[in-house]
């Protein structure tokens, strides 16, 4: 016989296994345009290109140690890989993009397998037992236990009703999917393969599904029948050691093995002999059919691949020639079902595994008992063909009926519209919950004052409350759980626990224990008979829960039930701030894509109102997995997706996305919202494929910065538009407040504090900060603008600076840059400004004796606060100090009048004081003035201002560097005899004594 020679080339480099051998796989793409090939010896995938073998396309490394197993999905859409390292990986094929660790291990992993629909992936390795991945959420649906050995092999049956399983004892499991059940346990009919990693046993169902190929004991294959799992035939041949690898033609026609000798054999499976085959310098450890040619790809234990041609000879059928249609049901790599054809599924959970579209079980598939004689009489196969027809017509009408049933019921609606959808509602959860299982610790509330832990035991649990801050928080006594609670909700007041509905004697159960009380007894429960409770959320002075009959049932602190009210839907959870409930509800059956759809309504308890209701928006495709309320009382959700939202009255009521976590985490990084703060995202970082943080060890908490996702701009200064936009949103206050509301929490924040005798001027400060903090950000965003000629758009920058100072910075930057037509448009702008400035401050001047009138003390009655009287109290405050500062610097003749620009505001921000260090401090005379209105304040005030500007302008003038220019048209003197400075942007000494408010607040932070 003619040997043909195959040409390998090397993949993978063995250095890391020190020159010993390794296990390698190859595989095809269904097209047969690509080949994937990875060795246990290195951490990378390679994907070639079938016409261009000797360089790969790309190389995806993403494993840490040797990948020991691959596997394709049917429609080649989607690659798994499993390594050393414990994890199993998926990418996007061909363009290999990872996208996600669906499962992890404990031990190696050494074998993976897709079912024939793509929705199912088998894992396997040294751990014990099998998982079953579905592919569609990522959640393990079961894992098969029996073996006593590492598993090394996995195989689908085309017809998804079995898996087999082979360990290294030699050991073969058929697996039942629909129970999960072992059907069949053959004990050593393969070779024992030991603690060899580089020698794996593949077993391969026939593409018909009829037979199991298995490495026998004699240098064979051995055939078993699916149903009986009896010994059928076998191919002996020239093998002169074990075989370890086998893989079937297309067609099922033809059988290639290879073994220890290094020896490739190609099989005639009809004619039980072999045809073709060929020696090797190395052992081949995994082979793959090409699907649409007559070519095999092979690979050896030291990473060498290449591509056997013409395999089969010309005279003989070919392999890709009648192969069998199973008319498999997949759809890019999901199992969905036309409405008259109700199979078993695999797709959106397989718990479902067993049910048809409607609920209902479907009968489970007649085994047909074959006896192992291939030559079985036609007459008992026609009647098994004849009873399996009649059997499916009845299987096939019987769901139609109960569609039309359930149609003329009294809902209009298929209750199969889930499963037809291919998508699942959510189910119910608490925010920062864990799972509670047996035996390990679980979270039962996990925000950001403290946790409850709970740890279950035969028939009871042991629940412990800690504080984060243990200084500040009361110390509560651990307490004996028998009702089993699985939820619960914490503040500083007390904790409420609930359990679900556990038979029909354990009823569901709210229990609230506060954390301090004047009465004894103090702690109370409620027990729910026809109902469960779904979610529990906590405020000042109420305990909320949302129950499985749609009903929000609100108690007071001490247990009197005060409202109970009807939720539009099926509830999703609940969490609470103070006075305010936040409720998330279904308001519809998902979409066909899985998008949720949710409704959220918050409630004011104190006030009995609702101000609050609207649809919650997700990222498409994901689930809602945390909701609550900021260190501000901001209403914010999280999804699955990694989008964080807050809730704005902007644009009459909106949620703004201010994080998206696909932006900073790590492939393998799952982030667990605990709370956020106006600047910051409270999270804990989980590794994949874990989504909920280990109770054993103390979760770290980790800070993540606020930021839009903006679009990739032109201007190619992301940082800074994140920045200004971010600062602009806090400077407005739109998380906190509509703007209809912000005078009014502006003023009673500035009352209340002068009311308590203490100063105000940090308010004012602060706000000032932040609003030079914007300027700045501005005037950065000018020049990156003017850099890359978007000249409108530092038109349209420019006019939202705050101060006057900033704009004359702008205007001396453009200068510098050369824009004269931009400088003049500055100019323009500036002029407007403080012409529209001058104006008001002269209609002010006017109002001086009605503002008298208003003017208060220091003491206030906070019992006579309204909304009305409090805006209109505030802004008499605030026209009082810009008149007495107006006056002020009209007495002065010696110093020009010059207005303090106004920042285009939906709402006025505080006065802008100084802090007095040197001379009088403004500390001392508050004290000394406690009597003074606040017109006679503001007048020291300006007058400690104006003696430390002209000490320090003296300084100012010898340091100021005069550039040569065109006079400045906004430049004052004080004299109209004074020469005009060439430097556009100096001014004459009398006008640099009237430095702004904002340099001698920063002057005098420098000097303290």
């Amino acid at each position: 016989m003619k040997v043909k020679s195959v040409k390998l080339r090397e993949s993978h480099k063995n250095t890391n296994n020190n020159g010993k051998p390794s296990f390698c796989s190859v595989l095809w793409d269904m097209y047969s345009t690509h080949i994937v090939t990875s060795s246990s010896s290195d951490s990378s995938i390679s994907i070639y290109e079938s016409l261009l073998l000797s360089n790969p396309m790309k190389n995806l490394r993403h494993h840490r140690d040797g990948v020991t197993a691959l596997a394709l999905s049917p429609n080649s859409t989607c690659l798994a890989s499993g390594s050393i390292d414990r994890t199993v990986k998926l990418y996007k094929f061909p363009s290999g993009e990872f996208q996600n660790n669906i499962t992890r291990f404990t031990l190696p992993i050494r074998t993976l397998a897709f079912n024939k629909s793509g929705s199912l992936l088998a894992a396997a390795g040294d751990d014990e037992g099998i998982k079953l991945i579905n592919t569609v959420d990522a959640t393990i649906a079961r894992v098969l236990k029996g073996h006593k050995g590492p598993v090394i092999s996995l195989a689908f049956d085309p017809n998804n009703e079995y898996l087999a399983s082979l360990d290294t004892k030699g050991t073969v499991i058929f697996w039942e999917l629909l129970s999960g059940n072992m059907l069949h346990t053959l004990k050593g009919v393969a070779p024992d393969t030991g603690s060899d990693m580089s020698i794996t046993n593949g077993l391969s169902w026939s593409p018909d599904g009829e037979l199991l190929a298995v490495p026998g004991l004699k240098n064979d294959v051995v055939m078993f029948d699916r149903d009986t799992a009896e010994k059928v035939s076998s191919l002996r041949g020239d093998h002169v050691k074990p075989i370890c690898f086998l893989s079937w033609s297309p067609n099922g026609k033809y059988l290639a093995t290879s073994g220890l000798d290094n020896q490739v054999l190609i099989w005639d499976f009809a004619k039980k002999q072999d045809i073709d085959r060929q020696k090797f310098d190395e052992r081949i450890c995994h082979m793959a059919w090409k699907p649409t040619g007559n070519s095999l790809a092979v690979i050896d234990v030291m990473g060498k691949y290449g591509v056997w041609e013409s395999v089969i000879p010309s005279s003989m059928k070919s392999p890709t020639e009648d192969v069998p249609n199973l008319q498999s049901k997949n759809n890019n790599g999901i199992l969905f079902f036309d409405e008259e054809e109700q199979e078993p599924s695999t797709s959106a959970s397989l718990s479902d595994l067993g049910e048809d579209d409607f609920g209902e079980s479907v009968p489970q598939t007649r085994k047909r008992l074959r006896k192992s004689s291939m030559l079985e009489e036609n007459l008992e196969e026609e009647i098994d063909e004849e009873l399996n027809t009649s059997s499916k017509f009845e299987s096939n009408k019987r769901p139609a009926k109960a569609r039309e049933e359930r149609l003329d019921g009294g809902d209009r609606r298929p209750k199969s519209m889930i499963a037809q959808n291919g998508s699942k509602i959510q189910e119910p959860f608490q925010p920062g919950a864990t799972p509670v299982q047996p035996g390990t610790k679980s979270f039962l509330c996990y925000n950001m004052l403290g946790s409850i832990t709970t740890m279950q035991h035969d028939g009871y649990s042991h629940i412990e409350i800690d504080f984060h801050d243990t200084s500040q928080g009361p110390r509560v006594p651990a307490m004996t759980d028998h009702f089993g609670f699985t939820m619960a909700s914490l503040n500083e007041n007390g904790s409420v626990l609930a359990n679900p509905r556990k038979g029909d004697k354990n009823m569901s159960t709210l229990m609230y224990r506060p954390f301090s009380s004047w009465a004894n007894n103090s702690e109370w429960s409620m027990r729910f008979e026809d109902e469960e409770v779904k979610a529990v959320a906590l405020g000042t002075g109420w305990v909320a829960a949302a129950t499985s009959a749609n009903f929000l049932r609100i108690f007071t602190e001490g247990g009197l039930q005060r409202h109970i009210l009807s939720l539009d839907g099926p509830v999703v959870t609940a969490s609470g701030f103070k006075d305010k409930l936040a409720v998330v509800t279904h308001s519809s059956q998902p979409l066909p894509s899985n998008h949720q759809m949710l409704e959220f309504r918050v409630f004011n308890i104190s006030n009995g109102t609702q101000p609050l209701k609207g649809c919650l928006p997700l990222s498409p495709g994901s689930n809602l997995t945390w909701i609550g309320f900021s260190e501000e009382g901001h209403l914010a959700s999280y999804d699955s997706k990694g989008m964080l939202r807050v809730y704005s009255d902007q644009f009459g009521g909106n949620w703004l996305p201010l994080f998206s976590a696909s932006k900073v985490r790590k492939p393998d990084e799952n982030h667990w919202v605990v709370g956020l703060s106006a600047e910051k995202l409270f999270c804990i970082i989980c590794k994949s494929p874990d989504l909920y943080p280990k109770v054993s060890s103390k979760p770290v908490l980790s800070l993540l910065d606020l930021s839009y996702p903006l679009a990739s701009s032109d201007l190619g200064a992301e940082a800074l538009e994140k920045e200004f936009i971010f600062r602009n949103t806090r400077l407005l206050q739109v998380w906190l407040f509509p703007p209809s509301l912000v005078i009014q929490s502006n003023a009673l924040l500035v009352l209340q504090t002068e009311a308590a005798g203490m100063d105000c001027s940090l308010l004012d400060d602060e706000a000032f900060d932040m609003e030079a903090a914007l300027d700045r950000c501005i005037l950065r965003l000018i020049a990156s603008c003017c850099n890359g000629d978007k000249l409108v758009r530092a038109t349209e920058l420019v006019k939202l600076l705050s101060m006057e100072k900033s704009v004359r910075g702008a205007i001396k930057l453009v200068t510098t840059l050369k824009l004269p037509s931009l400088a003049e448009r500055f100019n323009g702008i500036l002029e407007e400004r403080l012409l529209n400035d001058t104006t008001k401050n002269v209609v002010l001047s006017h109002t001086d004796s009605h503002a008298d009138a208003s003017t208060r003390t220091d003491t206030i009655d906070k019992t006579n606060i309204t909304p009305k009287n409090l805006t209109e109290k505030f802004i008499s405050r605030n026209n009082t100090l810009s008149s007495s500062l107006h006056s002020n610097s009209i007495n002065e003749p010696s110093e020009p009048i010059t207005p303090s620009p106004t920042p285009k505001f939906t709402a006025p921000l505080f006065p802008k004081k100084a802090k007095i260090q040197e001379g009088s401090s403004f500390m001392m005379e508050q004290k000394k003035t406690d009597g003074l209105t606040t017109v006679q304040k503001a007048t020291n005030i300006t007058k400690d201002v104006d003696s430390l500007k002209k000490q320090e302008n003296a300084e100012e003038a010898t340091k100021k560097v005069r550039l040569s220019g065109a006079s400045n048209p906004f430049a004052k003197s004080g004299n109209d005899s004074d020469v005009r400075p060439k430097n556009p942007f100096a001014k004459s000494s009398s006008i640099q004594e009237k430095s702004s408010l904002f340099d001698s607040i920063k002057k005098m932070k420098t000097v303290s």
